[in-house]
């Protein structure tokens, strides 16, 4: 009995082990879906339920394919628009696998599927903007470019040219016409779009020149604004300073009349006390502001300056 149940363990390993060896089991999971083949050919439908499974061991083989959405990410080319402008168009989209058997009949593999993608996508995509204007690829509608008071002075709008498709229209356009190249390859592409859009080196260097000459002239219309506020400030500036100087002055001749003024009624006044004072005053005034230490006086006997000499001795 003993010897028995030894021969049936040793049997059971044998068989777990030849099992693993030859693959007699294999796990789907949640995210796969597998094709079994036969010496390189499908056997039955693919199985996408989830869980354990069997197979002929040896002889049959399960290939893994993913459920999930899955990247293709597009190589910058540069493409011509119907302008005549090169740009460098970088993309990316969406696909996956809904038909696993096809879908190895066909590419075989993800590497083989994302080549597929590479000359179908980059194929259309040159194909949509061979047939369209610049301005098509890079905007999406025809709303109106606002100016700030900053860059323009007064807020303004413009609209440089109309759109008819605008750029969603035209990644919509590459995906349709991808997706009807690829529905016999047994995948999905679900979603295609612009990553990025760059002008070619020699493009690139005529916009930014565009962009330092627009920049150029609105820092002239800053400095030409600011010359004509500093003019207009500085005349203000003089006006005022004429005004204060021209009433100061008008103040002061008053102020300078209405002293003379006064001092003539004073001098009248004195005058008319004492004249024959009032005379020798000025006299002496007169002899102080026109005589110096260096001054030679020859006075008449008969003048006043000597008979008022004499009269003070």
């Amino acid at each position: 009995m003993s010897k028995n149940l030894t021969m049936i363990v040793i049997g059971i390993l044998v068989l777990l082990a030849v099992s693993a060896a030859g693959g007699l089991f294999y796990i789907v999971g949640e995210t796969d879906q597998v094709v079994i083949t036969q010496f390189g050919d499908p056997k039955g439908d693919p199985v996408t339920t989830p869980g354990l499974h069997f197979k002929i061991p040896f002889i049959r083989k399960a290939n893994y394919f993913d459920k999930r959405f899955l990247e293709w990410d597009g190589d910058p080319n540069e493409v011509p628009t119907r302008d005549k402008r090169f740009i460098h168009v970088d993309t990316y989209a969406r696909w996956r696998i809904t038909d696993p058997l096809l879908y190895f009949q066909r590419l075989r593999s993800e590497q083989g599927a994302q080549s597929r993608l590479d000359d179908i996508l980059d194929g259309e995509t040159r194909n949509v903007i061979a047939k369209h204007d610049l301005i098509e690829v890079v905007r999406s509608s025809n709303r109106e470019f606002v100016i700030s008071q900053e860059i323009g002075g007064d807020s303004a709008r413009m609209t440089e040219a109309t759109i008819e498709f605008g750029r969603e229209q035209l990644a919509n356009e590459v995906l349709l016409s991808a997706q009807s190249r690829t529905s016999d390859l047994g995948i999905e592409i679900l979603d295609f779009q612009f990553k990025r859009l760059n002008y070619v080196e020699e493009v690139r260097e005529e916009v930014y020149a565009r962009m330092v000459s627009e920049r150029q002239r609105i820092a002239e219309q800053f400095r030409s604004e600011g010359a004509g506020e500093s003019a207009r400030i500085s005349g203000e500036r003089e006006r005022e300073l004429k005004e204060i100087t021209s009433e100061a002055y008008r103040q002061a001749q008053e102020i300078k009349g209405r002293a003379d003024a006064e001092a003539a009624d004073i001098y009248a006044e004195a005058y008319n006390r004492d004249a024959e004072f009032y005379r020798f005053l000025k006299t002496m005034e007169v002899l102080k502001e026109t005589l110096d230490s260096s001054t030679v006086l020859v006075l008449s006997t008969d003048g006043d300056f000597l008979r008022y000499l004499g009269r003070a001795r």
